[in-house]
């Protein structure tokens, strides 16, 4: 029985909460509306927070379309390039040739092999004294390398 007023005393206190008003109006109505605004409000911030979410994928969607179309592009240029008969081409026309695959030498023949470096004539430019220039170079330094193993042994 002593349950039986805290909830009389309960229920007059909350019913004197919902009955008090501010200047006619019911404040339990007051903070409804207050709610209800809130709610419109978050609901247009996410609505525009979305909308600002999907312009930005639709860009990045644009992009990844248009990086793909380069990369397809960029795979045709290096199919173009890389094609056997051009390069056959161009090496001619730079005055290469196939290398003979009968055209073997072991380590004795190897210093035979080195061609003469030929006296540069004022005709020729010198860009074409760079490129004989790494190749004796190159050998040099090997057969230097290898005469000197060679001696250790």
């Amino acid at each position: 029985m002593t349950t039986a007023p805290f909830f009389g005393y309960s229920r007059n206190a909350l019913q004197r909460l919902f009955d008090w008003k501010i200047r006619g109006v019911r404040w339990i109505e007051i903070i409804g509306v207050a709610l209800v605004a809130v709610m419109i409000v978050s609901v247009y911030a996410a609505k525009a927070a979305a909308a600002r979410e999907s312009s930005r994928i639709a860009e990045l969607e644009r992009d990844i379309r248009e990086n793909r179309q380069r990369v397809r592009l960029l795979r045709a240029e290096v199919a173009r390039l890389e094609q056997p008969a051009r390069l056959e081409n161009l090496s001619r026309q730079i005055g290469m040739a196939p290398v003979d695959v009968r055209r073997q030498a072991d380590e004795a023949q190897l210093p035979h092999l080195k061609p003469a470096a030929a006296p540069a004539s004022p005709a020729q430019p010198q860009a074409a004294a760079p490129s004989s220039a790494p190749s004796s170079a190159m050998s040099a330094g090997l057969f230097a390398d290898d005469s000197s193993d060679e001696a250790a042994q």
